[in-house]
């Protein structure tokens, strides 16, 4: 192989670590029309002087990323700014959401989660809950800086070699239960990934879960174990990681507070929850148009809406099955409903093809085509 031929064969190499500047530059900035719904970050605390600098950073940074969409902070605790206060302040436009409600978690909290739900569910407006923040690479690289901060960890990713750390195992804390702590998983490998050195992850709620993870990495030759807690703030009481951290004999990173990637991914979340097709769904329900065709069944969509005002017909009992497929009285079969209607419209069996409901008495002679298998 000539010189010149070996050259072609090379693969590309990347000059530079940065994205070009524009509109696709990064996944959590939006461009978005001037009447978007609004933006809420449900924090799950009250209007302390820590938690609301904490939350304002946050919402400038989704801000920046939300051009377009007016940013709101609503405190599931306390008088000042409640969530139900904030939610009340906003009005539909056209039937389309007042809002997206965006819980400040990185994970699932059944508590906090139940407490968002129960508000947005009394609200005069409909309004839609985003996902939580996590799992996602943001958050393990927040948690890399975080521990960097106290000198727990390398600033620097660490790339193909392998580099001492002050740390030697870490464990990612979450805030919730077992749900939480298989989320906080996923972002244990992507950190461990980051750190070249092994990462557990465990419950902050429970501090025999610390324990046990701590116990484990000792176990596997980890002399060193510092705790990594996925958590923005607000979540736990003052005083309570140090307690754990004292107790578990672990060195704590502080949360990730207004760390920038938190932010990112409020704005992400929020982004995912208008894409949702439900919005689609609630503004031509509002307007008595009809809905687009269902989702097939066992999709799940990313946000809840919120239903109330929407008209019954709306809020169909099944998501999965088509509203064209619904006959009046759940006790007659759809054959004795299909009188003077076209034949593609009552299709009995959706998982039959039309072609087979075109004919329904075979010509004489004529072979009647196997029926096909149902799946499951």
């Amino acid at each position: 192989m000539s010189a010149d031929q070996d050259s072609d064969a090379v693969l590309p190499v990347r000059t530079s670590r940065y994205r070009r500047r524009g509109r696709h530059s990064s996944s959590h900035r939006l461009s978005l029309p001037s009447d978007s719904p609004a933006l809420v970050i449900a924090v799950p605390g009250s209007a302390r002087l820590d938690f609301d600098e904490t939350a304002a950073g946050v919402a400038d940074v989704a801000a920046e990323s939300c051009h377009g969409a007016e940013v709101r902070i609503g405190y599931l605790r306390g008088n000042q700014d409640h969530l139900e206060d904030v939610l009340d302040d906003l009005t539909s436009h056209d039937g389309s959401p007042a809002g997206v409600v965006v819980p400040l978690l990185p994970f699932p909290d059944p508590e906090t989660d139940r407490a968002i739900a129960d508000i947005v569910a009394v609200s005069r407006e409909p309004f839609l809950i985003a996902d939580h923040l996590g799992p996602h690479p943001l958050l393990a690289e927040a948690l890399h800086t975080r521990l960097a901060d106290v000198g727990l960890a390398r600033a620097a990713r660490v790339g193909r070699i392998s580099i001492v750390t002050a740390a030697d195992g870490v464990i990612v804390g979450a805030v919730g239960g077992e749900e939480a702590v298989q989320s906080a998983e996923v972002v244990a490998v992507l950190l461990a990934s980051r750190l070249t050195t092994p990462v557990a992850a465990a419950s902050l709620t429970d501090p025999g879960s610390i324990k046990d993870a701590a116990a484990r990495l000792r176990a596997a030759g980890v002399p060193r174990v510092a705790l990594a807690p996925c958590m923005v703030g607000p979540e736990l009481t003052a005083g309570t990681l140090e307690a754990i951290a004292a107790l578990t004999s672990t060195d704590c990173a502080p949360p990730l507070g207004s760390h920038p990637a938190v932010g990112q991914l409020v704005a992400i979340r929020y982004g995912a929850a208008l894409a949702d097709p439900k919005v689609a769904s609630m503004v031509a329900a509002a307007k008595g148009e009809s809905r687009p065709a269902a989702a097939p069944a066992g999709t799940s969509a990313p946000a809840a809406a919120h239903t109330a005002g929407r008209p019954a017909a709306a809020r169909t009992a099944d998501p999965g099955i088509p509203d064209a497929a619904r006959t009046a009285d759940p006790g007659i079969p759809e054959a004795a409903h299909t009188a003077g209607r076209p034949a593609a419209a009552h299709t009995a069996d959706p998982g039959i093809p039309e072609a087979a409901h075109a004919q329904p008495h075979p010509a004489h002679g004529s072979e009647e085509p196997p029926a096909p298998a149902r799946t499951a």
